[in-house]
């Protein structure tokens, strides 16, 4: 009986959920990109979304801060990588911040599929509120990596996005003339300005 369960364990696809987190500037994508790239010399299949709201760089590649690129497809709603993704061995979701809350879904179905899902995003807004499906992403990850960027002000870890630019809109796509990562310690102190 055993080896009969031994021989179940070794032909099912596992799958799972690993989630890439922190604030802007992070290197959150840049981690999503390598994960993925290894992937590839691993000669998995792999597709790569993005949200067609992010076009800061390019309409069609997922591109880091600094201009490190990979393929991807722009989708507008989650549904749509579940069905493009049963066709691959992985699936990197990157910016999941800005997708619906049904990518939570999509990727517990994939994961549950055998498929091993990538979901790199935001975990705060520039509020230090969680952002969008990313908390309930992080609930049902097998893994969470959490990166962290550098406090522009002090040169301590940095947590926090702090927005430079005016406006009061949750969703502000930006770069360094817009944001800043800010540690806890300065992060407060500039929102008391």
């Amino acid at each position: 009986m055993k080896n009969i369960e031994n021989s179940i364990h070794e032909t099912v696809k596992v799958g799972s959920i690993e989630v890439i987190c922190g604030s802007m500037f992070s290197g959150k994508t840049e981690e999503l990109i390598r994960r993925a790239k290894r992937a590839v010399i691993a000669r998995q299949k792999i597709c790569i979304f993005k949200p067609t709201i992010d076009v800061r760089y390019s309409r069609e590649d997922v591109v880091s801060h600094d201009q490190i690129s990979i393929p991807a497809f722009p989708v507008e709603h989650s549904r749509l990588i579940q069905r493009r993704g049963m066709d691959y061995d992985v699936v990197a979701i990157d910016e999941a911040q800005f997708f619906d809350d049904g990518i939570i879904e999509v990727c517990n179905v994939l994961a549950n599929a055998g498929k091993r899902v990538i979901v790199a995003g935001l975990d705060m807004d520039y509020l230090g509120h969680p952002f969008g499906p990313m908390p309930a992403l992080m609930a049902v990850a097998d893994e969470v990596t959490k990166t962290r960027a550098i406090c522009m002000r002090c040169g301590r870890l940095a947590t926090f996005s702090y927005r430079i630019a005016e406006g009061d809109q949750q969703v502000m796509l930006g770069e360094r003339q817009e944001y800043m990562p800010l540690c806890r310690c300065c992060y407060q102190e500039m929102k008391q300005k």
